[in-house]
């Protein structure tokens, strides 16, 4: 017991002390300069057409408006070419991996539609409605040619079957006018 009063001092020394540093470093710390916020980073520009094709997506591609795809001839390969009027001009047959005019080349040939690139971005050039693909497919030299198959012909139902007169039930009683009684198709028979 001679020591608790030992102890409540010292620990009172300790909460003095740690007080006046605490009070003494608020009154005499510098005074706190402005901090302004670092300056937003920019918008960053997500481009998820690009992300599209990573899963199987299809890439939507910007529709031109300057060139008209006048036809196409869709090949095996690299044989396909597009055939494409540019400004009103005459149009002209132009193969893939061929520039259209500088800059613009014809990137691939589908059956109703051609991917240009021009200056890096890829752009769908559609057939007019009214112009139609030939239902003729185009022969490749040293392929060999398929022949078109006949259609199968269809024969119609046969006619259906009469009995014969044995089979044929008896026909019904004709009706008679009002007040007159039917006359019998078949005679009774005398039962022995």
């Amino acid at each position: 017991m001679k020591r608790l009063p030992l102890i409540v001092t010292v620990l009172a020394v300790v909460l003095l002390s740690a007080s006046l540093a605490y009070w003494g470093l608020q009154l005499f710390k510098p005074p706190q300069r402005a901090i302004t916020a670092p300056p937003p980073p920019p918008p960053m520009g997500v481009n998820l057409d690009a992300a599209k094709s990573l899963f199987g997506g299809q890439v939507t591609v910007a529709v031109v408006s300057n060139y008209q795809l006048k036809g196409v001839v869709a090949a095996r390969g690299n044989d396909s070419a597009a055939i494409i009027s540019v400004d009103t001009q005459p149009a002209l047959a132009i193969a893939i991996g061929k520039e259209v005019v500088p800059g613009v080349t014809v990137k691939e040939v589908h059956a109703r539609h051609v991917i240009i690139s021009e200056g890096g971005v890829n752009k769908r050039l559609d057939l007019p409605s009214d112009a139609g693909v030939s239902s003729v497919p185009a022969v490749m030299p040293g392929l060999p040619v398929q022949q078109p198959q006949p259609a199968p012909t269809v024969m119609p139902a046969p006619p259906p079957t009469v009995a014969s007169p044995q089979q044929q039930t008896p026909n019904p009683a004709p009706i008679a006018p009002m007040g007159i009684a039917p006359i019998p198709t078949n005679p009774p028979q005398n039962k022995q």
